[in-house]
C-alpha cells in the first residue's frame, strides 16, 4: 500500500514520540508498504524550525534527507497537478501544507497516516 505521512506523523515517528498510534507505527514499519513524505512536510518543518516553533531531535540538515533514508521514506515532489487539485478542494481545512498533502493523496492514490480528523471531510483514506 502507498502511504503518505502527515508532517506530525513523520516527526513523531522519527522522534520516537508516544503520540504516534500503535496502528500508525505498524503501518510505517510494515515492509510491504511504500512510505512517502511530501516535500511540503520538509518545507513546513523548515519554516517552523526557522521561526523557533519546533525543536527537532536532530538538525534539519540531518533530518532531510537523513531520516528519509534511514527509515526508507521516499520524498514526494510537488507537481503542477497537485497544485491544480488544491485549487479545486473545498475549504474544509485551511492549513496550506495539509491541503497539499490531501491533494497529493487524492492524485497519487495514497492513504494518509494522520491523527488529523479534518482530512476525513475530503474522502481520503486516513489511517491512524
Amino acid at each position: 500500500m502507498d502511504l503518505i505521512l502527515d508532517t506530525h506523523t513523520f516527526l513523531w515517528y522519527t522522534g520516537g514520540k508516544p503520540e504516534l498510534s500503535k496502528t500508525a507505527r505498524q503501518l510505517i514499519e510494515d515492509p510491504k508498504n511504500d512510505k512517502w513524505v511530501s516535500i511540503a512536510s520538509a518545507w513546513e518543518i523548515a519554516i517552523k524550525v526557522g521561526n523557533n516553533n519546533i525543536e527537532l531531535h536532530v538538525s534539519f540538515e540531518n533530518m532531510f534527507p537523513g531520516q528519509l533514508e534511514i527509515n526508507g521514506f521516499t520524498p514526494l515532489s510537488i507537481r503542477w497537478p497537485h497544485l491544480r487539485q488544491i485549487a479545486a478542494l473545498p475549504m474544509h481545512h485551511r492549513d496550506p501544507f495539509d491541503r497539499l498533502i490531501i491533494a497529493q493523496s487524492i492524485l497519487e492514490n495514497m492513504a494518509i497516516i494522520s491523527a488529523d480528523k479534518a482530512f476525513d471531510a475530503y474522502g481520503v483514506t486516513r489511517l491512524w
